[in-house]
């Protein structure tokens, strides 16, 4: 709850506000179970509940009243009369007041939002009270989607003098994850949420800029693809908001996996921008297979920021290296033809993209670059063990990926690893005496590993038939 001294309320991270604290909640604090106070606040209707908190009415005959549970010492004065004194101040276990339990309604019935404004009568307090979770009636109300109700509860802040101060309080009051009304709005699940996200931009316009740390509810929009309330959080905001996300991220890196484009649009910024792995938004969309849509988003990306393509993340993966993780070839191309320098990039481990594509055993990213002579300047490139392409496909038993490689004779036979290995050397170490193809493959690199080959043999299924067709071998 705000003070008058523009504190923040405990629980709460809402900004500094100077307005006159609303009176404190009144130690006579009744517990009492979830079902009993619905009862009290929800059935029947509003004459009975004003009956009863003005102890016109006797305790209903479920023993709503009689039940309660008093948590102070008793008072003087006759029990009865001051269990319905106090029941305005009821909560549930989770800490819900009556006007919690009002707020939260999904019905738009008149009778719901005279007890709203019944409640607060009694105790205007509980307007800014905070539950268990750190909710307030109005983080409730949103999150209902029920518009009436929200407009209720922002009249009632803003009062008799037109307060604009308390309704910016109550706006920006933080629950314990960080989350403002506006987030519930954004992430209902009923129809009309639209309706109260704009509502609350209309009365704060700088309310999309809280949290100042944490999920911002424009990253929660892009998350849950709500282009409509993503649209509204930006033109209300006149484009100042928060872009911020869980775990280091921005809105950008949500909209790169969904398809939304419009961001770039707004902020070019984001596209530099890393999360707390380091990976930018490039980094994700190159991971991404499969969608169409990701190739506009990437070669958005790459136009608004090509540099993306030399970031590496905290493991010194380049978006690169991401792709050919994943063998996805369409993306390695396209990195290619924005800048073809980016090919000779190295991880942490001093590997290239090659390298990663042979270690995680894809053959379609190791043909694609065995057939592009563009890139024969990274086929003997040599990683921080000394091993090339040719070593990691012989250690990993890969005869698609020793076909591709082998097949290309700008891939030299003879290049020794950190511990003086051939591939030769690796191929009798490593590959199982009576394996599959093991006398054609030793055969094929101790032949060829003291003469030029004469023709590239990167058609891998031809080399295969070769290597199966041991009276083929000496016409290579």
């Amino acid at each position: 709850m705000a003070s008058s001294t523009g504190e923040t309320a405990p629980g709460s991270s809402s900004p500094a506000v100077a307005i006159a604290a609303p009176p404190p909640a009144t130690p006579m604090e009744v517990k009492m179970g979830a079902g009993l106070l619905a009862a009290a606040a929800c059935s029947g209707t509003f004459n009975k509940l004003e009956s009863l908190l003005d102890g016109q009415a006797a305790a209903p005959s479920n023993g709503t009243v009689g039940n309660l549970a008093v948590q102070s010492a008793s008072p003087p004065g006759d029990e009865e009369a001051f269990l319905r004194e106090s029941l305005v101040y009821a909560v549930t276990a989770g800490g819900d007041t009556l006007l919690h339990v009002v707020a939260a309604t999904t019905s738009y019935h008149e009778d719901f939002l005279k007890k709203a404004g019944f409640i607060y009568g009694k105790a205007p307090d509980l307007l800014f009270m905070q539950n268990s979770r750190g909710d307030t009636p109005l983080h409730c109300a949103a999150r209902m989607a029920n518009i009436q109700m929200v407009s209720l509860l922002i009249d009632l802040a803003r009062g008799e003098d037109g307060s604009t101060n308390r309704v910016k309080a109550l706006l920006r009051t933080e629950n314990k994850i960080n989350e403002t009304a506006l987030h519930a709005a954004a992430k209902s699940c009923f129809i009309g949420q639209y309706k109260v996200v704009k509502l609350l931009m209309e009365e704060d316009s700088q309310l999309a800029s809280f949290p100042k740390d944490g999920t911002s509810p424009l990253y929660l929009a892009i998350l849950l693809q709500r282009k409509s309330i993503t649209k509204t959080l930006y033109e209300l905001s006149d484009g100042v908001l928060s872009y911020s996300g869980p775990n280091g991220q921005n809105a950008l890196h949500a909209a790169v996996l969904r398809g939304k484009e419009m961001l770039l649009e707004w902020n070019k910024a984001l596209t530099i921008q890393q999360d707390e792995n380091g990976s930018t938004p490039l980094h994700l969309v190159a991971s991404v297979l499969g969608q169409s849509d990701r190739r506009t988003i990437r070669a958005l990306l790459l136009e608004a920021n090509p540099d993306a393509l030399y970031q590496p993340d905290n493991n010194g993966l380049f978006p690169i290296h991401v792709a050919a993780s994943v063998d996805a070839t369409l993306v390695i191309r396209d990195f290619l033809k924005k800048s073809s320098r980016c090919a000779g990039l190295r991880n942490a481990r001093g590997r290239t993209f090659l390298h990663i594509a042979v270690d995680k055993m894809h053959i379609h990213t190791v043909g694609s670059a065995c057939r592009n002579r563009s890139l024969s300047w990274i086929l003997n490139m040599q990683d921080n063990d000394g091993n090339t392409a040719l070593h990691l496909a012989i250690q990993r038993g890969g005869l698609t990926m020793f076909c591709a490689l082998f097949g290309n004779r700008q891939v030299s036979l003879n290049l020794t690893n950190e511990k003086g290995e051939t591939a030769l050397d690796i191929a009798r170490c490593n590959l199982p005496k009576h394996g599959l193809y093991y006398n054609q493959v030793i055969y094929m690199l101790g032949y060829f590993s003291f003469k030029q080959r004469n023709c590239d043999l990167c058609c891998s299924s031809l080399f295969i038939f070769i290597l199966q067709n041991s009276e083929a071998k000496i016409h290579l």
